[in-house]
């Protein structure tokens, strides 16, 4: 999941507690599909875009995909994450590039798609580049 620090950041979403905060204001259909395919319980990377651009944190689906508020048209969803982790060692995008195993992510094959899945293989891989 992708956000812009000086938008939402991980420490914002940490502060926000275990009640966790809506990932709203998602309006790409590919992003959104991926928001519906959550399940509570699931573990996201948060990563921070455009400033950074790197994996900063873990949260962690607390309510399954709901109408979004932030949305007019009646169409997008959102989903409720709370704070689980912030990585002692944020993984640069850059470093992400340059592990040949992680070369089909869509953090690299679709740069702009906000929320993305991510196979068990690549999570346990990314977990210990930041050191978990």
């Amino acid at each position: 999941m992708k956000s812009e620090p000086d938008v939402w950041s991980i420490d914002q979403q940490k502060k926000v507690g275990p009640k966790g905060a809506a990932w709203d204001g998602v309006r790409n259909y590919q992003a959104a599909k991926n928001l519906k395919s959550m399940k509570k319980g699931d573990q996201c990377f948060f990563y921070h875009s455009n400033i950074g651009k790197e994996i900063v944190g873990i949260v962690e689906v607390i309510k399954e995909h709901y109408p979004d508020k932030t949305d007019q048209t009646g169409r997008f969803v959102a989903v409720k994450v709370k704070f689980t982790v912030k990585l002692n060692k944020a993984i640069t995008l850059e470093e992400i590039k340059k592990n040949k195993q992680l070369s089909h992510l869509s953090l690299i094959k679709q740069s702009r798609l906000s929320v993305m899945p991510i196979d068990s293989k690549s999570w346990k891989i990314l977990n210990n580049m930041s050191k978990i």
